[in-house]
């Protein structure tokens, strides 16, 4: 269970999902402070994404989508200038209620958002699979390359990393973690596999799950 407030880390180009690691560099005053709170307590921030690229005329708190995903540190690599390098694991999504103000970071009020698979789910991600593995193979195919994803992962597992680590528009990826559970998202990646199969062909590519 999440806790009722945590720092946010807002970006314009990442999205984190539930049991997926992501590294990050921390370099910004404002938020090397978070992290250092954070490793004082529970390890947990917060991954948004920007909904616009400009701070200039927001006081430094542009608008943010309301649903993220929370992380745990499970890596920090302090550097001697006061940088860090820390490595994220997904661990719940969140939907922001709020958000308090007097700090240099932002700090939301949250509602956690678990995602429970049902049996009858996990037969289906399972009948979906196959499909969803051949696109992927047919787009890494195309790419010139060799097909990369694991075959021992999970199921919802698989559908979370290719979500977070595909070559997708950060718009695109959002979507996908606001889907209602991992069948949803597995529904919602075979379309944009398929989408993006007909419309940019050679041009898609892939990226390696870690």
């Amino acid at each position: 269970m999440l806790p009722p407030t945590i720092p946010l880390f807002p970006l314009p180009n990442v999205v984190l999902f539930p049991n997926v690691l992501l590294p990050l560099h921390i370099f910004e005053a404002r938020y090397r402070a978070m992290l250092r709170e954070a490793l004082g307590g529970d390890h947990i921030i917060g991954m948004v994404l920007l909904q616009t690229r400009d701070e200039a005329n927001d006081e430094g708190r542009p608008p943010v989508f309301s649903v993220g995903c929370a992380g745990v540190i499970t890596h920090a690599e302090p550097l001697g200038d006061g940088r860090f390098n820390i490595v994220l694991r997904g661990i719940e999504r969140f939907r922001i209620t709020g958000e308090d103000g007097g700090t240099a970071y932002r700090i939301a009020h949250i509602d956690g958002l678990p995602e429970l698979v049902s049996d009858d789910h996990r037969v289906e991600l399972r009948r979906l699979r196959p499909r969803l593995e051949a696109l992927l193979a047919a787009a890494v195919e195309r790419a010139g390359a060799e097909p990369w994803f694991p075959p021992a992962i999970p199921d919802e597992d698989l559908v979370n990393a290719l979500a977070q680590h595909l070559e997708l528009e950060p718009l695109e990826r959002q979507a996908l973690l606001e889907r209602e559970g991992v069948l949803a998202r597995c529904r919602g990646l075979i379309e944009l596999l398929q989408m993006h199969a007909t419309v940019s062909g050679n041009s898609w590519k892939g990226q390696s799950v870690h």
